[in-house]
């Protein structure tokens, strides 16, 4: 019994720091910019539930849908870096998500906020693994649980964007669109030398 709680705040350390919520919350920020509060929640919605597909269906038969398709989990990598690069272009040039129909606002729920921002690469490459680690009960509960944090601060957004106002949520969503940048760099660059060893 101490050994699964022991895997499980593992696993759930492990997920969060990857997913990575609060890093979030300027690109949330600068995607829902322009949205009513409504509108608002209804992404928040859909990201969390978008979010929980994904990291449940890899979790379950991620490494049978690689192996199908004959796709490495480093292939994976570096697809979904190129997308999160793509994604830290747009910020860091426009301070918003353009790409897209501009009438379907709530596609930002699911790319880029869902995929790969919170449930890129990195969140479900790991799922992967924790469930080969450290089984199935454990796998279910830290996703739970980080899903229940991430919607927490999701919910948040707004007195956070009313605390740091237009011009602070511009500046702190350029910086965090550099470090996205960063980030989307390191996963394109670990893919690359995994593939190439």
């Amino acid at each position: 019994m101490i050994d699964m709680f022991s895997d499980l705040f593992k696993a759930v350390v492990a997920l969060l720091v990857v997913i990575d919520p609060i890093a979030t919350v300027p690109v949330i920020i600068a995607l829902t910019d322009k949205m009513e509060k409504k509108q608002r929640t209804s992404t928040s919605n859909i990201t969390i539930i978008t979010v929980a597909a994904l990291l449940f269906v890899f979790a379950f038969i991620g490494s049978t849908i690689f192996s199908t398709f004959g796709i490495s989990i480093y292939s994976f990598m570096i697809a979904g870096g190129i997308l999160l690069f793509l994604v830290s272009m747009e910020l860091l040039t426009h301070g918003e998500w353009k790409f897209g129909s501009q009438n379907l606002q709530d596609e930002s729920g699911i790319v880029p906020l869902a995929f790969p921002l919170l449930a890129g690469p990195g969140a479900l490459t790991l799922v992967v693994l924790s469930f080969e680690t450290y089984g199935i009960l454990v796998t279910v509960l830290s996703i739970i649980i980080v899903l229940g944090i991430t919607y927490a601060i999701l919910r948040l957004v707004e007195p956070i964007y009313r605390l740091l106002g237009k011009r602070g949520s511009m500046i702190v969503t350029r910086i965090f669109a550099i470090i996205i940048a960063a980030f989307a760099v390191q996963f394109v660059i670990d893919g690359v030398k995994q593939v190439f060893h």
